[in-house]
């Protein structure tokens, strides 16, 4: 029964690791660069304001970002549940 239970905490932490970092993608691609532009527009990064920033480069850099913190964070997790590779 302990071993399941290991399965069962090993994704739930998996999965809430997945939502979080899928709220923050939505935050940051949908959010921040359609809805909240325009209270974005007053702040100018780079010569242009801060909405489009989200929009154009924002985005991405945050997701690739995402990309990196869940990989760092499952190895993390594989090696604390038993499960890593090495």
């Amino acid at each position: 029964m302990s071993q399941n239970d290991d399965k069962n905490a090993y994704w739930a932490a998996n999965v809430r690791l997945i939502r979080i970092s899928l709220i923050i993608w939505a935050l940051v691609s949908f959010g921040f660069g359609i809805l909240l532009r325009p209270m974005l527009s007053g702040i100018s990064v780079g010569g242009s304001d801060l909405g489009f920033w989200f929009a154009q480069q924002g985005s991405i850099l945050v997701f690739l970002a995402l990309i990196f913190f869940y990989a760092w964070r499952m190895n993390k997790l594989d090696h604390e549940f038993g499960v890593d590779e090495d």
